[in-house]
């Protein structure tokens, strides 16, 4: 398998994060400072503005170590996830109008990683994911929930679907899918009803070959010697990584 990564990207994003979160530190301890002598009305309010200042950035730094800060990153670990996949497939690494974006036999397939910890399950009934477990103080803050899968899922297909029918033109290219990809090798996950497959990244290798086996598009030896319409897509996508 060929990896395509965007490393500006990436590193850009590294650096938001070491920024943030050091600002972040800096405005809250002054607010705690300001907040142990206070002398008037101003001295509290400046106080209260630095910590919700604070505890935003904060959160911002959070969010960005979480996906660009921190080594092995998610997209990393996909790509591990990955390894060992024939060199048909093209794993695209923050290069495409979706984070992370893999092109072979198995068709064209939107990765979403999830790092959360616990367990996770689609109510049909609801349209709604459940989480149980993973880390509370985490998930109080808002960093360790779930939140709603289904609206980032579609959000990312409706990019690469509206990507296509503006910029590609290919006869007989499938429609792109996508998969969720909980990234925690103990995560339990129940989701047979759920509209979107959703795996652990130790099972990713597997379904893929299991796609690529069911898919129906033709090889170039099946097509009287036609381009693929796959190859022809990866064709007008970035070959190789930018430099770090």
């Amino acid at each position: 398998m060929k990896t395509v990564t965007n490393f500006k990207y990436i590193n850009r994003n590294k650096k938001i994060a070491n920024y943030t979160q050091i600002v972040s530190l800096v405005i809250l301890v002054g607010g705690f400072v300001i907040s142990l002598n206070m002398t008037d009305a101003n001295s509290l309010l400046y106080s209260t503005l630095a910590l919700v200042l604070g505890f935003i950035l904060f959160q911002v730094s959070v969010y960005f170590s979480n996906h660009w800060g921190r080594s092995p990153r998610p997209d990393e670990k996909l790509a591990a996830g990955l390894k060992g996949l024939e060199d048909k497939y093209t794993f695209y690494d923050y290069v495409t109008v979706v984070p992370q974006l893999l092109v072979g036999p198995a068709g064209i397939w939107i990765l979403v990683p999830y790092w959360q910890k616990g367990s996770f399950s689609y109510d049909s009934t609801k349209k709604r994911w459940r989480q149980k477990g993973g880390n509370f103080l985490l998930k109080l803050i808002g960093q360790e929930n779930l939140g709603r899968p289904e609206q980032d899922t579609y959000n990312m297909f409706q990019d690469l679907q509206k990507y296509i029918s503006k910029e590609v033109e290919i006869p007989n290219l499938p429609s792109p899918q996508v998969a969720m990809v909980f990234l925690d090798e103990n995560a339990v996950i129940e989701a047979e009803d759920s509209p979107i497959p959703a795996l652990r990244i130790d099972k990713l290798k597997d379904f893929m070959r299991r796609q690529a086996k069911e898919n129906i598009v033709k090889n170039d030896s099946k097509d009287n010697g036609a381009v693929d319409p796959i190859r022809k897509f990866q064709q007008l996508l970035p070959e190789e990584s930018d430099s770090v």
